[in-house]
């Protein structure tokens, strides 16, 4: 079974960083990629950024050059790294893997940017 679990959200001022953490289960977050995706209120769930196993990352135009996604494969735990962090960043951050065409997620956390 797999299980997520993101923590690290909260309210902090424009311009401010947050980190977020993704811990999964096992070999089974190793060996998958990893996706962040968040969700603000009346709009539809988006695609923040990912990494491949190997560590190769993407990322929503919206966020490049602020945020930064890693891995520690050890820890079984990816991490979102979120700089100058904006007022429309405002959001619940999902961590996602997909696992035989299932897609898994965990039960969020909430990110909150004040102006």
């Amino acid at each position: 079974q797999v299980q997520l679990v993101e923590s690290g959200g909260g309210l902090v001022q424009a311009g401010g960083s947050l980190r977020l953490s993704c811990a999964g289960s096992g070999s089974i977050f190793r060996i998958n990629a990893i996706a962040w995706y968040r969700q603000a209120p009346g709009k539809q769930r988006e695609l923040v950024a990912d990494i491949s196993s190997g560590g190769s990352t993407n990322y929503a135009d919206s966020v490049k050059g602020r945020f930064t996604i890693s891995r520690d494969n050890a820890k079984n735990t990816v991490y979102l790294q979120m700089n100058s962090l904006k007022p429309e960043d405002t959001a619940v951050y999902y961590c996602n893997l997909y696992y035989w065409g299932k897609p898994y997620w965990g039960q969020g956390t909430q990110v909150t940017v004040s102006s």
